[in-house]
């Protein structure tokens, strides 16, 4: 149903003229200003305030969640915008490098994406947090740095929508809320492992990940993200 649903979304952004994702220009898809934007990016630490409880890894955004950058995810992972995967990779890609530059072995990045809800997947019809994952992976490999996506995390639980929720409210309601596939450990073994998602707001998603992976053996390097909502951070 899935692919299906997907196959004609991709075939509506080849054939039907689209406003631009970032900015409304007419018929522009991503105009030139928003591409310029998304490819002059450049990753930096941020740090999330006031931090989890634990467990957070070292975290490198791109981009503020705001303005253009803003609306070109919302389009991507809300309206489902297949063809920004792409671009929205390869920013993602830079903050991979930074979140990995200490690892210098010959072994893969691996590049774990944070799991969205079965319900929300099934209401998009995509998995976007996977679909920008797979596109920075491209993306690394063409620069020389072998890297594969490893989908390992899984909800253990139902947890509430986090909109709404302050931090402190965010970390309980993620405590404990996810979980590896069986086998994970010995995946894990293959390489460093780097966290990945869209966005960064109280960190909690990226620590509850990274408590999981860990836990299963992982050897966490960092997590990356394309943009963080903390105002300054990036």
């Amino acid at each position: 149903m899935f692919g299906m649903r997907e196959w004609w979304r991709e075939l509506a952004d080849l054939v039907l003229p689209a406003d631009c994702a970032g900015c409304g220009l007419p018929r522009t898809g991503l105009c030139a200003r928003c591409l310029g934007l998304l490819r002059g990016a450049r990753p930096r630490r941020v740090r999330p305030h006031p931090p989890p409880g634990g467990g957070l890894p070292p975290v490198h955004a791109c981009l503020a969640y705001a303005d253009e950058a803003r609306a070109v995810l919302l389009a991507h992972k809300e309206r489902g915008a297949l063809r920004l995967a792409a671009p929205l990779g390869a920013v993602l890609a830079g903050a991979v490098r930074a979140a990995a530059v200490r690892e210098t072995g010959p072994e893969p990045l691996l590049l774990v994406p944070v799991p969205s809800a079965r319900r929300a997947v099934a209401a998009r019809g995509h998995d976007p947090v996977r679909r920008m994952a797979l596109a920075a992976a491209g993306e690394l490999r063409r620069g020389g740095r072998p890297a594969r996506v490893l989908p390992v995390l899984r909800q253990r639980r139902t947890v509430a929508d986090q909109a709404g929720l302050d931090a402190r409210r965010r970390w309980a309601n993620l405590a404990g809320a996810l979980g590896t596939v069986a086998g994970a450990g010995r995946l894990l073994e293959e390489g460093p492992v780097v966290v990945v998602d869209d966005l960064v707001t109280t960190g909690a998603s990226l620590a509850e990940a990274a408590r999981a992976l860990g836990r299963a053996g992982g050897r966490v390097a960092g997590a990356a993200v394309v943009a963080a909502s903390e105002p300054g951070a990036v």
